[in-house]
């Protein structure tokens, strides 16, 4: 017997993004069910951001006391790998899901275990987590289906690379050993987060990269300078290489290492391979077909996360699966703002229809509280290496290939007092992107110790664009490293 129930949202897929727009919906007394095939509480909290930091988080503190005088020589013996695993296990609850359950269901969120997918416009159907057809449940909607199930790892077409079964981000978040070795397929901020982590646990590292630099979307001197740290820790990195093929393991050894060859004619041996080179979106069983949409493709959404090419106003798609920017809190960001408009739509107080294509998606008036304005122009990262990594809004070459009439600041970090004080011998980095003819920043980007605590305000002078002469009055507290956004002023000329 095929059951049915109805509610106002539906939303499949609970990671941050999917949470986010639930809790807030039901705040407002719609009933929301939450769709999961998975553990509630998705990627980044077992697989990806959470687990990442906390194995991060231990090698670094080791390098801010090792390079403190009087504190260093504190420090005695190596990593407890067992207990670095430990901790990060901790973090993500062992794997078990019940905590994020049972404080959505406190909230009223209907949770929905199995496969959903849609079945027209404003039905979902939920099957087992296998995807067959038993245990099927119909859910019809009176106002909405959110779609929220983010994306998985990329898997290009090497020979020889899926039959030997790499690592993704969750093999390596998750892994329970140290590998002896460790290559690593990609230069983002995934690998290059891994590729510390794994090194600070006594793991050979070795980075390939087909471009001439790491982090090659960020500023120049981001790559260059954390190639410079890799190398110094004998983490290595080969560039502008791409791997050709991967042979299989010799099973007749205890822990077989695959055999790497790159397009240079030369092979790396390693005992695990990450593939870190990009994201796919987890939308080719979604049953995007039977709305207008091509299964397997990122959803294309307006400011309001609202589904572009859907009839009606009732599809919505937030987090990674509209590639605006995959990172959490823009999803977080993205699922508030679709909250909202599903709540004003609800009201009658929002009624534009972008199937219409009477207006384009861009037309709602910027920063009110249901539109996702930050996504152009205010996206903030920070990338946990060590030295950490931090960035928002344009890049310079972003800016240029914008036409903005800009103006390069840059300032070297190891100056300050405050950055001094804070770990001898300090080394950072920072730069602001102008814009001269408004007078306001575009772009910022650091690299040093910590930095990614010095990130918002220049996501705040962004976000608000404060002139930069107004911005002179913010005066940071002396001797703390915020002084960085003063020493930038002053050598604009402020």
């Amino acid at each position: 017997m095929v059951l049915e129930r109805i509610y106002d949202v539906v939303v499949i897929g609970s990671g941050p993004s999917g949470q986010t727009v639930s809790f807030r919906l039901t705040n407002t007394g719609l009933s929301v069910a939450l769709v999961e095939n998975e553990l509630v509480g998705g990627e980044c909290h077992f697989w990806a951001c959470i687990p990442s930091k906390a194995l991060l988080r231990p090698p670094e503190v080791v390098t801010e006391v090792s390079e403190v005088e009087g504190a260093k020589q504190a420090v005695h013996g190596m990593l407890s790998v067992e207990s670095v695993l430990s901790r990060r296990n901790k973090f993500v609850d062992q794997w078990d899901d019940s905590k994020e359950k049972r404080a959505l269901e406190k909230a009223g969120v209907t949770i929905v275990r199995g496969q959903g997918h849609l079945a027209g416009p404003r039905r979902v159907i939920v099957c087992s987590k296998n995807g067959d057809n038993k245990d099927i449940v119909t859910l019809v909607v009176t106002q909405a289906v959110v779609l929220s199930t983010g994306s998985r790892a990329t898997i290009p077409n090497v020979k020889g690379l899926t039959e030997t079964q790499p690592w993704t981000n969750r093999d390596a978040t998750g892994a329970k050993r140290a590998p002896n070795s460790l290559a690593i397929m990609g230069d983002g901020a995934v690998g290059c987060e891994m590729a510390h982590a794994w090194w600070s646990l006594g793991t050979k590292v070795t980075v390939i990269s087909k471009h001439d630099r790491i982090l090659n979307k960020l500023e120049p001197f981001v790559g260059e300078r954390l190639m410079k740290v890799f190398k110094h820790r004998g983490i290595s990195v080969r560039t502008n290489v791409n791997v050709m093929e991967v042979e299989p393991r010799n099973h007749k050894q205890e822990h077989p290492p695959l055999n790497i060859r790159l397009d240079d004619g030369t092979a790396i041996t390693a005992n695990e391979l990450l593939v870190a080179v990009g994201r796919t979106p987890n939308t080719d069983k979604l049953g995007l077909e039977t709305v207008g949409l091509k299964p397997g493709d990122w959803i294309q959404v307006d400011d309001t996360c609202l589904a572009e090419g859907v009839e009606g106003n009732w599809l919505y798609a937030v987090g990674d699966i509209n590639q605006r920017a995959l990172l959490t809190h823009i999803g977080k960001y993205q699922a508030r703002a679709c909250a909202t408009a599903i709540i004003a739509r609800a009201h009658g107080s929002l009624t534009y229809s972008t199937s219409a294509g009477s207006m384009p998606s861009n037309s709602y008036e910027p920063w009110n509280k249901w539109v996702a304005t930050a996504d152009h122009v205010a996206v903030p990262q920070v990338i946990f290496t060590d030295p950490q990594i931090a960035s928002v809004g344009l890049t310079e070459e972003g800016a240029r290939s914008l036409k903005i009439n800009v103006r390069v600041v840059d300032y070297e970090i190891d100056t300050l007092q405050g950055a001094n004080l804070h770990t001898d011998g300090y080394t950072g980095h920072a730069r602001i992107i102008v814009n001269e003819d408004r007078h306001v920043i575009v772009g910022a980007t650091l690299i040093g110790p910590q930095v990614g605590e010095l990130l918002h305000p220049a996501t705040i002078a962004i976000t608000c664009e404060i002139p930069l002469e107004r911005l002179w009055h913010a005066i940071p507290s002396f001797p703390t490293m915020s002084e960085v956004w003063l020493h930038l002023l002053e050598n604009y000329g402020l």
